[in-house]
Order: structure tokens, then C-alpha cells, then sequence
């Protein structure tokens, strides 16, 4: 129906232009349309700024070309009021249209109905965390969730991705595929971290981006080790231009890699891939024998093994770097949500 006019401003102020004004708005109301919708299609239909401002439920939306969450109500704009105390706006720069009373009057009744649909769990339920980082929520119910989480849209947080849910790191919590997503407001306390668990920490953003952190983490957490001399906690932003070349492969993709093939090769010889890792972690053979409890003139023998097979030496600076990629390539791949 909304098909039939997105142009208000073609539309003469006559008993047949408020009908398919009304009708327009009918449609969306029979559609059960979500409040990002109506905000989005109605923008479309004035060709101006719209919105609503709900306080009460953490709601100061606004669209034109899409829709933004914490916007308040522009000085200036027509506002309608709903039974509730909520209101919706419409903020034209140039002169009104006849018609902008009737979509006032349409899009109020509208979005009172669609408030009255929207439910979202109680303070603290899992499912609110689940909202808040789901790729393909709507702003509205995003702001929702992040209200009765007690945070604002612009509040600055951190997504964490736990390999292992038992452990405590405080926020707000919810199991997301193989991982526990934790959504924290402020610095992240990551001193009581042991092996083997495995965290991932996203980059700062607003809390209504939240979901971006959350790819950043559980991107992170598959580049997390388990070994000491391998930290367990993987920060995004440390990760530097390797994430962007994480970001770009495919499992399958990787796999092919010469590099990662030898690996899968060695990775048949017992502690093999334990002592490369451990020879990435330290800057001489002998501290990483230390640190595997081996006298180093066995771990040298081992590493003979292994440049053979991979066909470049692991002791120097070039040779160490392209080992310590290739190993994180294979956990990246190995490492999957």
C-alpha cells in the first residue's frame, strides 16, 4: 500500500488525498509493522525528518534515510502527543504542507499501537544482551534493551567473548553460539584471567554498536592461546593489521595456505606444534626449552624436524614471523563460533 505515495508533497490537500493518506498508514498498522518501519516509511512519505520520543522506555528515535537512536526532538518541529506522555515529530525546514496535520494525526495512532505491541524480557534477562548484539534488531528494540539494561545508546562499552561460560568477568551475560557474549560498561577487569580459558575483547564502541564489538570479539577469541607463554586474552585492537586479514578469510581459504598445510602435517608428531609455539613465544631456543621443561638441544632436534617439512628456518626474525602467522591462521581456522 505504502507503494501507492511516498511523495506527500504531490499530493493536493482534498478529501481523496487524505484517504490514501489514511490508507497508507492502515497498512502499515495491518502489517504489524516494528517501529523502525514506521519511522523509515513515514520519513519516506514527508520527505523530512521524523520521529519519537518515549522516554519512559528509553526511546528518542529519528529517521529520514535511516533511522538513528538518541535523537532528541528537534527545536521547532510539530509534535503530536500520545494518551502515554510519548510524542512523534515532524521537523520540515521549508514550509508546511496541508497534509502534514493528517500524517501527524495517522503516524501518532500508529506508533501508540506499535508501543503497545512491543515487549521486551525483564531487567537482566539474557535475551536483552541477545537483542543487543543481534546483527538485524531495529534501533527501537536495541534502545529498548539497552534502557532496561540501565544504559544509554551513546554509553561506552566493550564486548567479551568467553570460550568457557564459567567464568566471572561481571556485565551483563548471554550465551551466544559456543561462546558467552559479555556486555561491559567500562574498563574490562581481565587480571584474574587464567588458561585455559580463552577471551576475546572487542574494541570501545556506543553502546547502541554494541553488535560491532561483538564481531570484533568473537573474532578475537579465536586468536586467543591457552599456553602461557601464548596469552589467553586477545584484545581487537592489538591485533592490528592482522585482523583485517582475519576478517578476509575463509576457513577453507586459509586451509589452502602452503603454510598452514605444513602445519597440519606436523601436527601428526607428538608436542610438535607445542614446540613451535613455544619458539614463537620466546626470543631464543634455549628460554623456550625452559619454559617446556626440555634441554634445548632436543628442541633444536625437534626444530630440524619441522623446518624440513616447512621448508624455511624458525630461529630468525623472518622465519619466526611467518611461524607465528601461520599458527594463527590455523587456530583462526580451527576456532570457530
Amino acid at each position: 500500500m505504502e507503494g501507492l505515495l511516498l511523495r506527500l508533497s504531490a499530493l493536493d490537500a482534498d478529501a481523496a488525498s487524505e484517504v490514501r493518506v489514511i490508507a497508507f498508514f492502515d497498512s502499515l498498522i495491518a502489517r504489524r509493522v516494528d517501529l523502525d518501519t514506521l519511522l523509515r516509511t513515514t520519513a519516506q512519505l514527508t520527505e523530512c525528518p521524523v520521529g519519537l520520543d518515549a522516554a519512559d522506555r528509553g526511546l528518542a528515535l529519528a529517521a529520514e534515510a535511516v533511522v538513528r537512536a538518541g535523537v532528541p526532538t528537534p527545536r521547532g518541529a510539530r509534535v503530536r502527543e500520545l494518551p502515554d506522555g510519548a510524542r512523534v515529530w515532524l521537523a520540515r525546514t521549508g514550509p508546511e504542507l496541508p497534509l502534514d496535520d493528517m500524517v501527524l494525526e495517522r503516524f501518532a495512532i500508529a506508533a501508540e499501537l506499535a508501543l503497545a505491541r512491543g515487549t521486551l524480557p525483564e531487567l537482566g534477562d539474557p535475551a536483552l544482551v541477545e537483542l543487543v548484539l543481534a546483527e538485524r534488531a531495529g534501533e527501537a528494540e536495541r534502545s529498548r534493551a539497552l534502557h532496561l539494561l540501565g544504559l544509554t545508546p551513546g554509553a561506552r562499552v566493550r564486548v567479551l567473548a568467553v570460550a568457557d561460560g564459567s567464568v566471572e568477568l561481571g556485565g551483563w551475560s548471554a550465551p551466544l553460539g559456543r561462546s558467552r557474549a559479555v556486555l561491559l560498561a567500562g574498563p574490562p577487569e581481565l587480571a584474574a584471567v587464567r588458561a585455559p580459558t580463552r577471551v576475546g575483547v572487542g574494541g570501545e564502541v556506543a553502546a547502541m554498536d554494541a553488535r560491532q564489538s561483538w564481531r570484533q570479539a568473537r573474532l578475537a577469541v579465536r586468536l586467543a592461546g591457552a599456553l602461557s607463554w601464548d596469552p589467553p586474552v586477545c584484545w581487537w585492537e592489538r591485533l592490528g593489521s592482522l585482523a583485517a586479514v582475519a576478517e578476509g578469510l575463509r576457513a577453507e581459504e586459509i586451509g589452502r595456505i602452503p603454510d598452514v598445510r605444513a602445519l597440519d602435517r606436523l601436527a601428526a608428531a607428538p608436542d610438535l606444534l607445542l614446540i613451535l609455539s613455544a619458539v614463537c613465544g620466546h626470543d631464543s631456543v634455549r628460554k623456550a626449552g625452559y619454559a617446556l621443561h626440555r634441554h634445548h638441544s632436543s628442541v633444536t632436534a625437534r626444530l630440524a624436524q619441522a623446518e624440513t617439512e616447512l621448508g624455511f628456518p624458525v630461529t630468525t626474525p623472518d622465519g619466526r614471523f611467518r611461524l607465528r602467522l601461520a599458527l594463527m591462521l590455523r587456530r583462526l581456522r580451527d576456532n570457530t563460533d
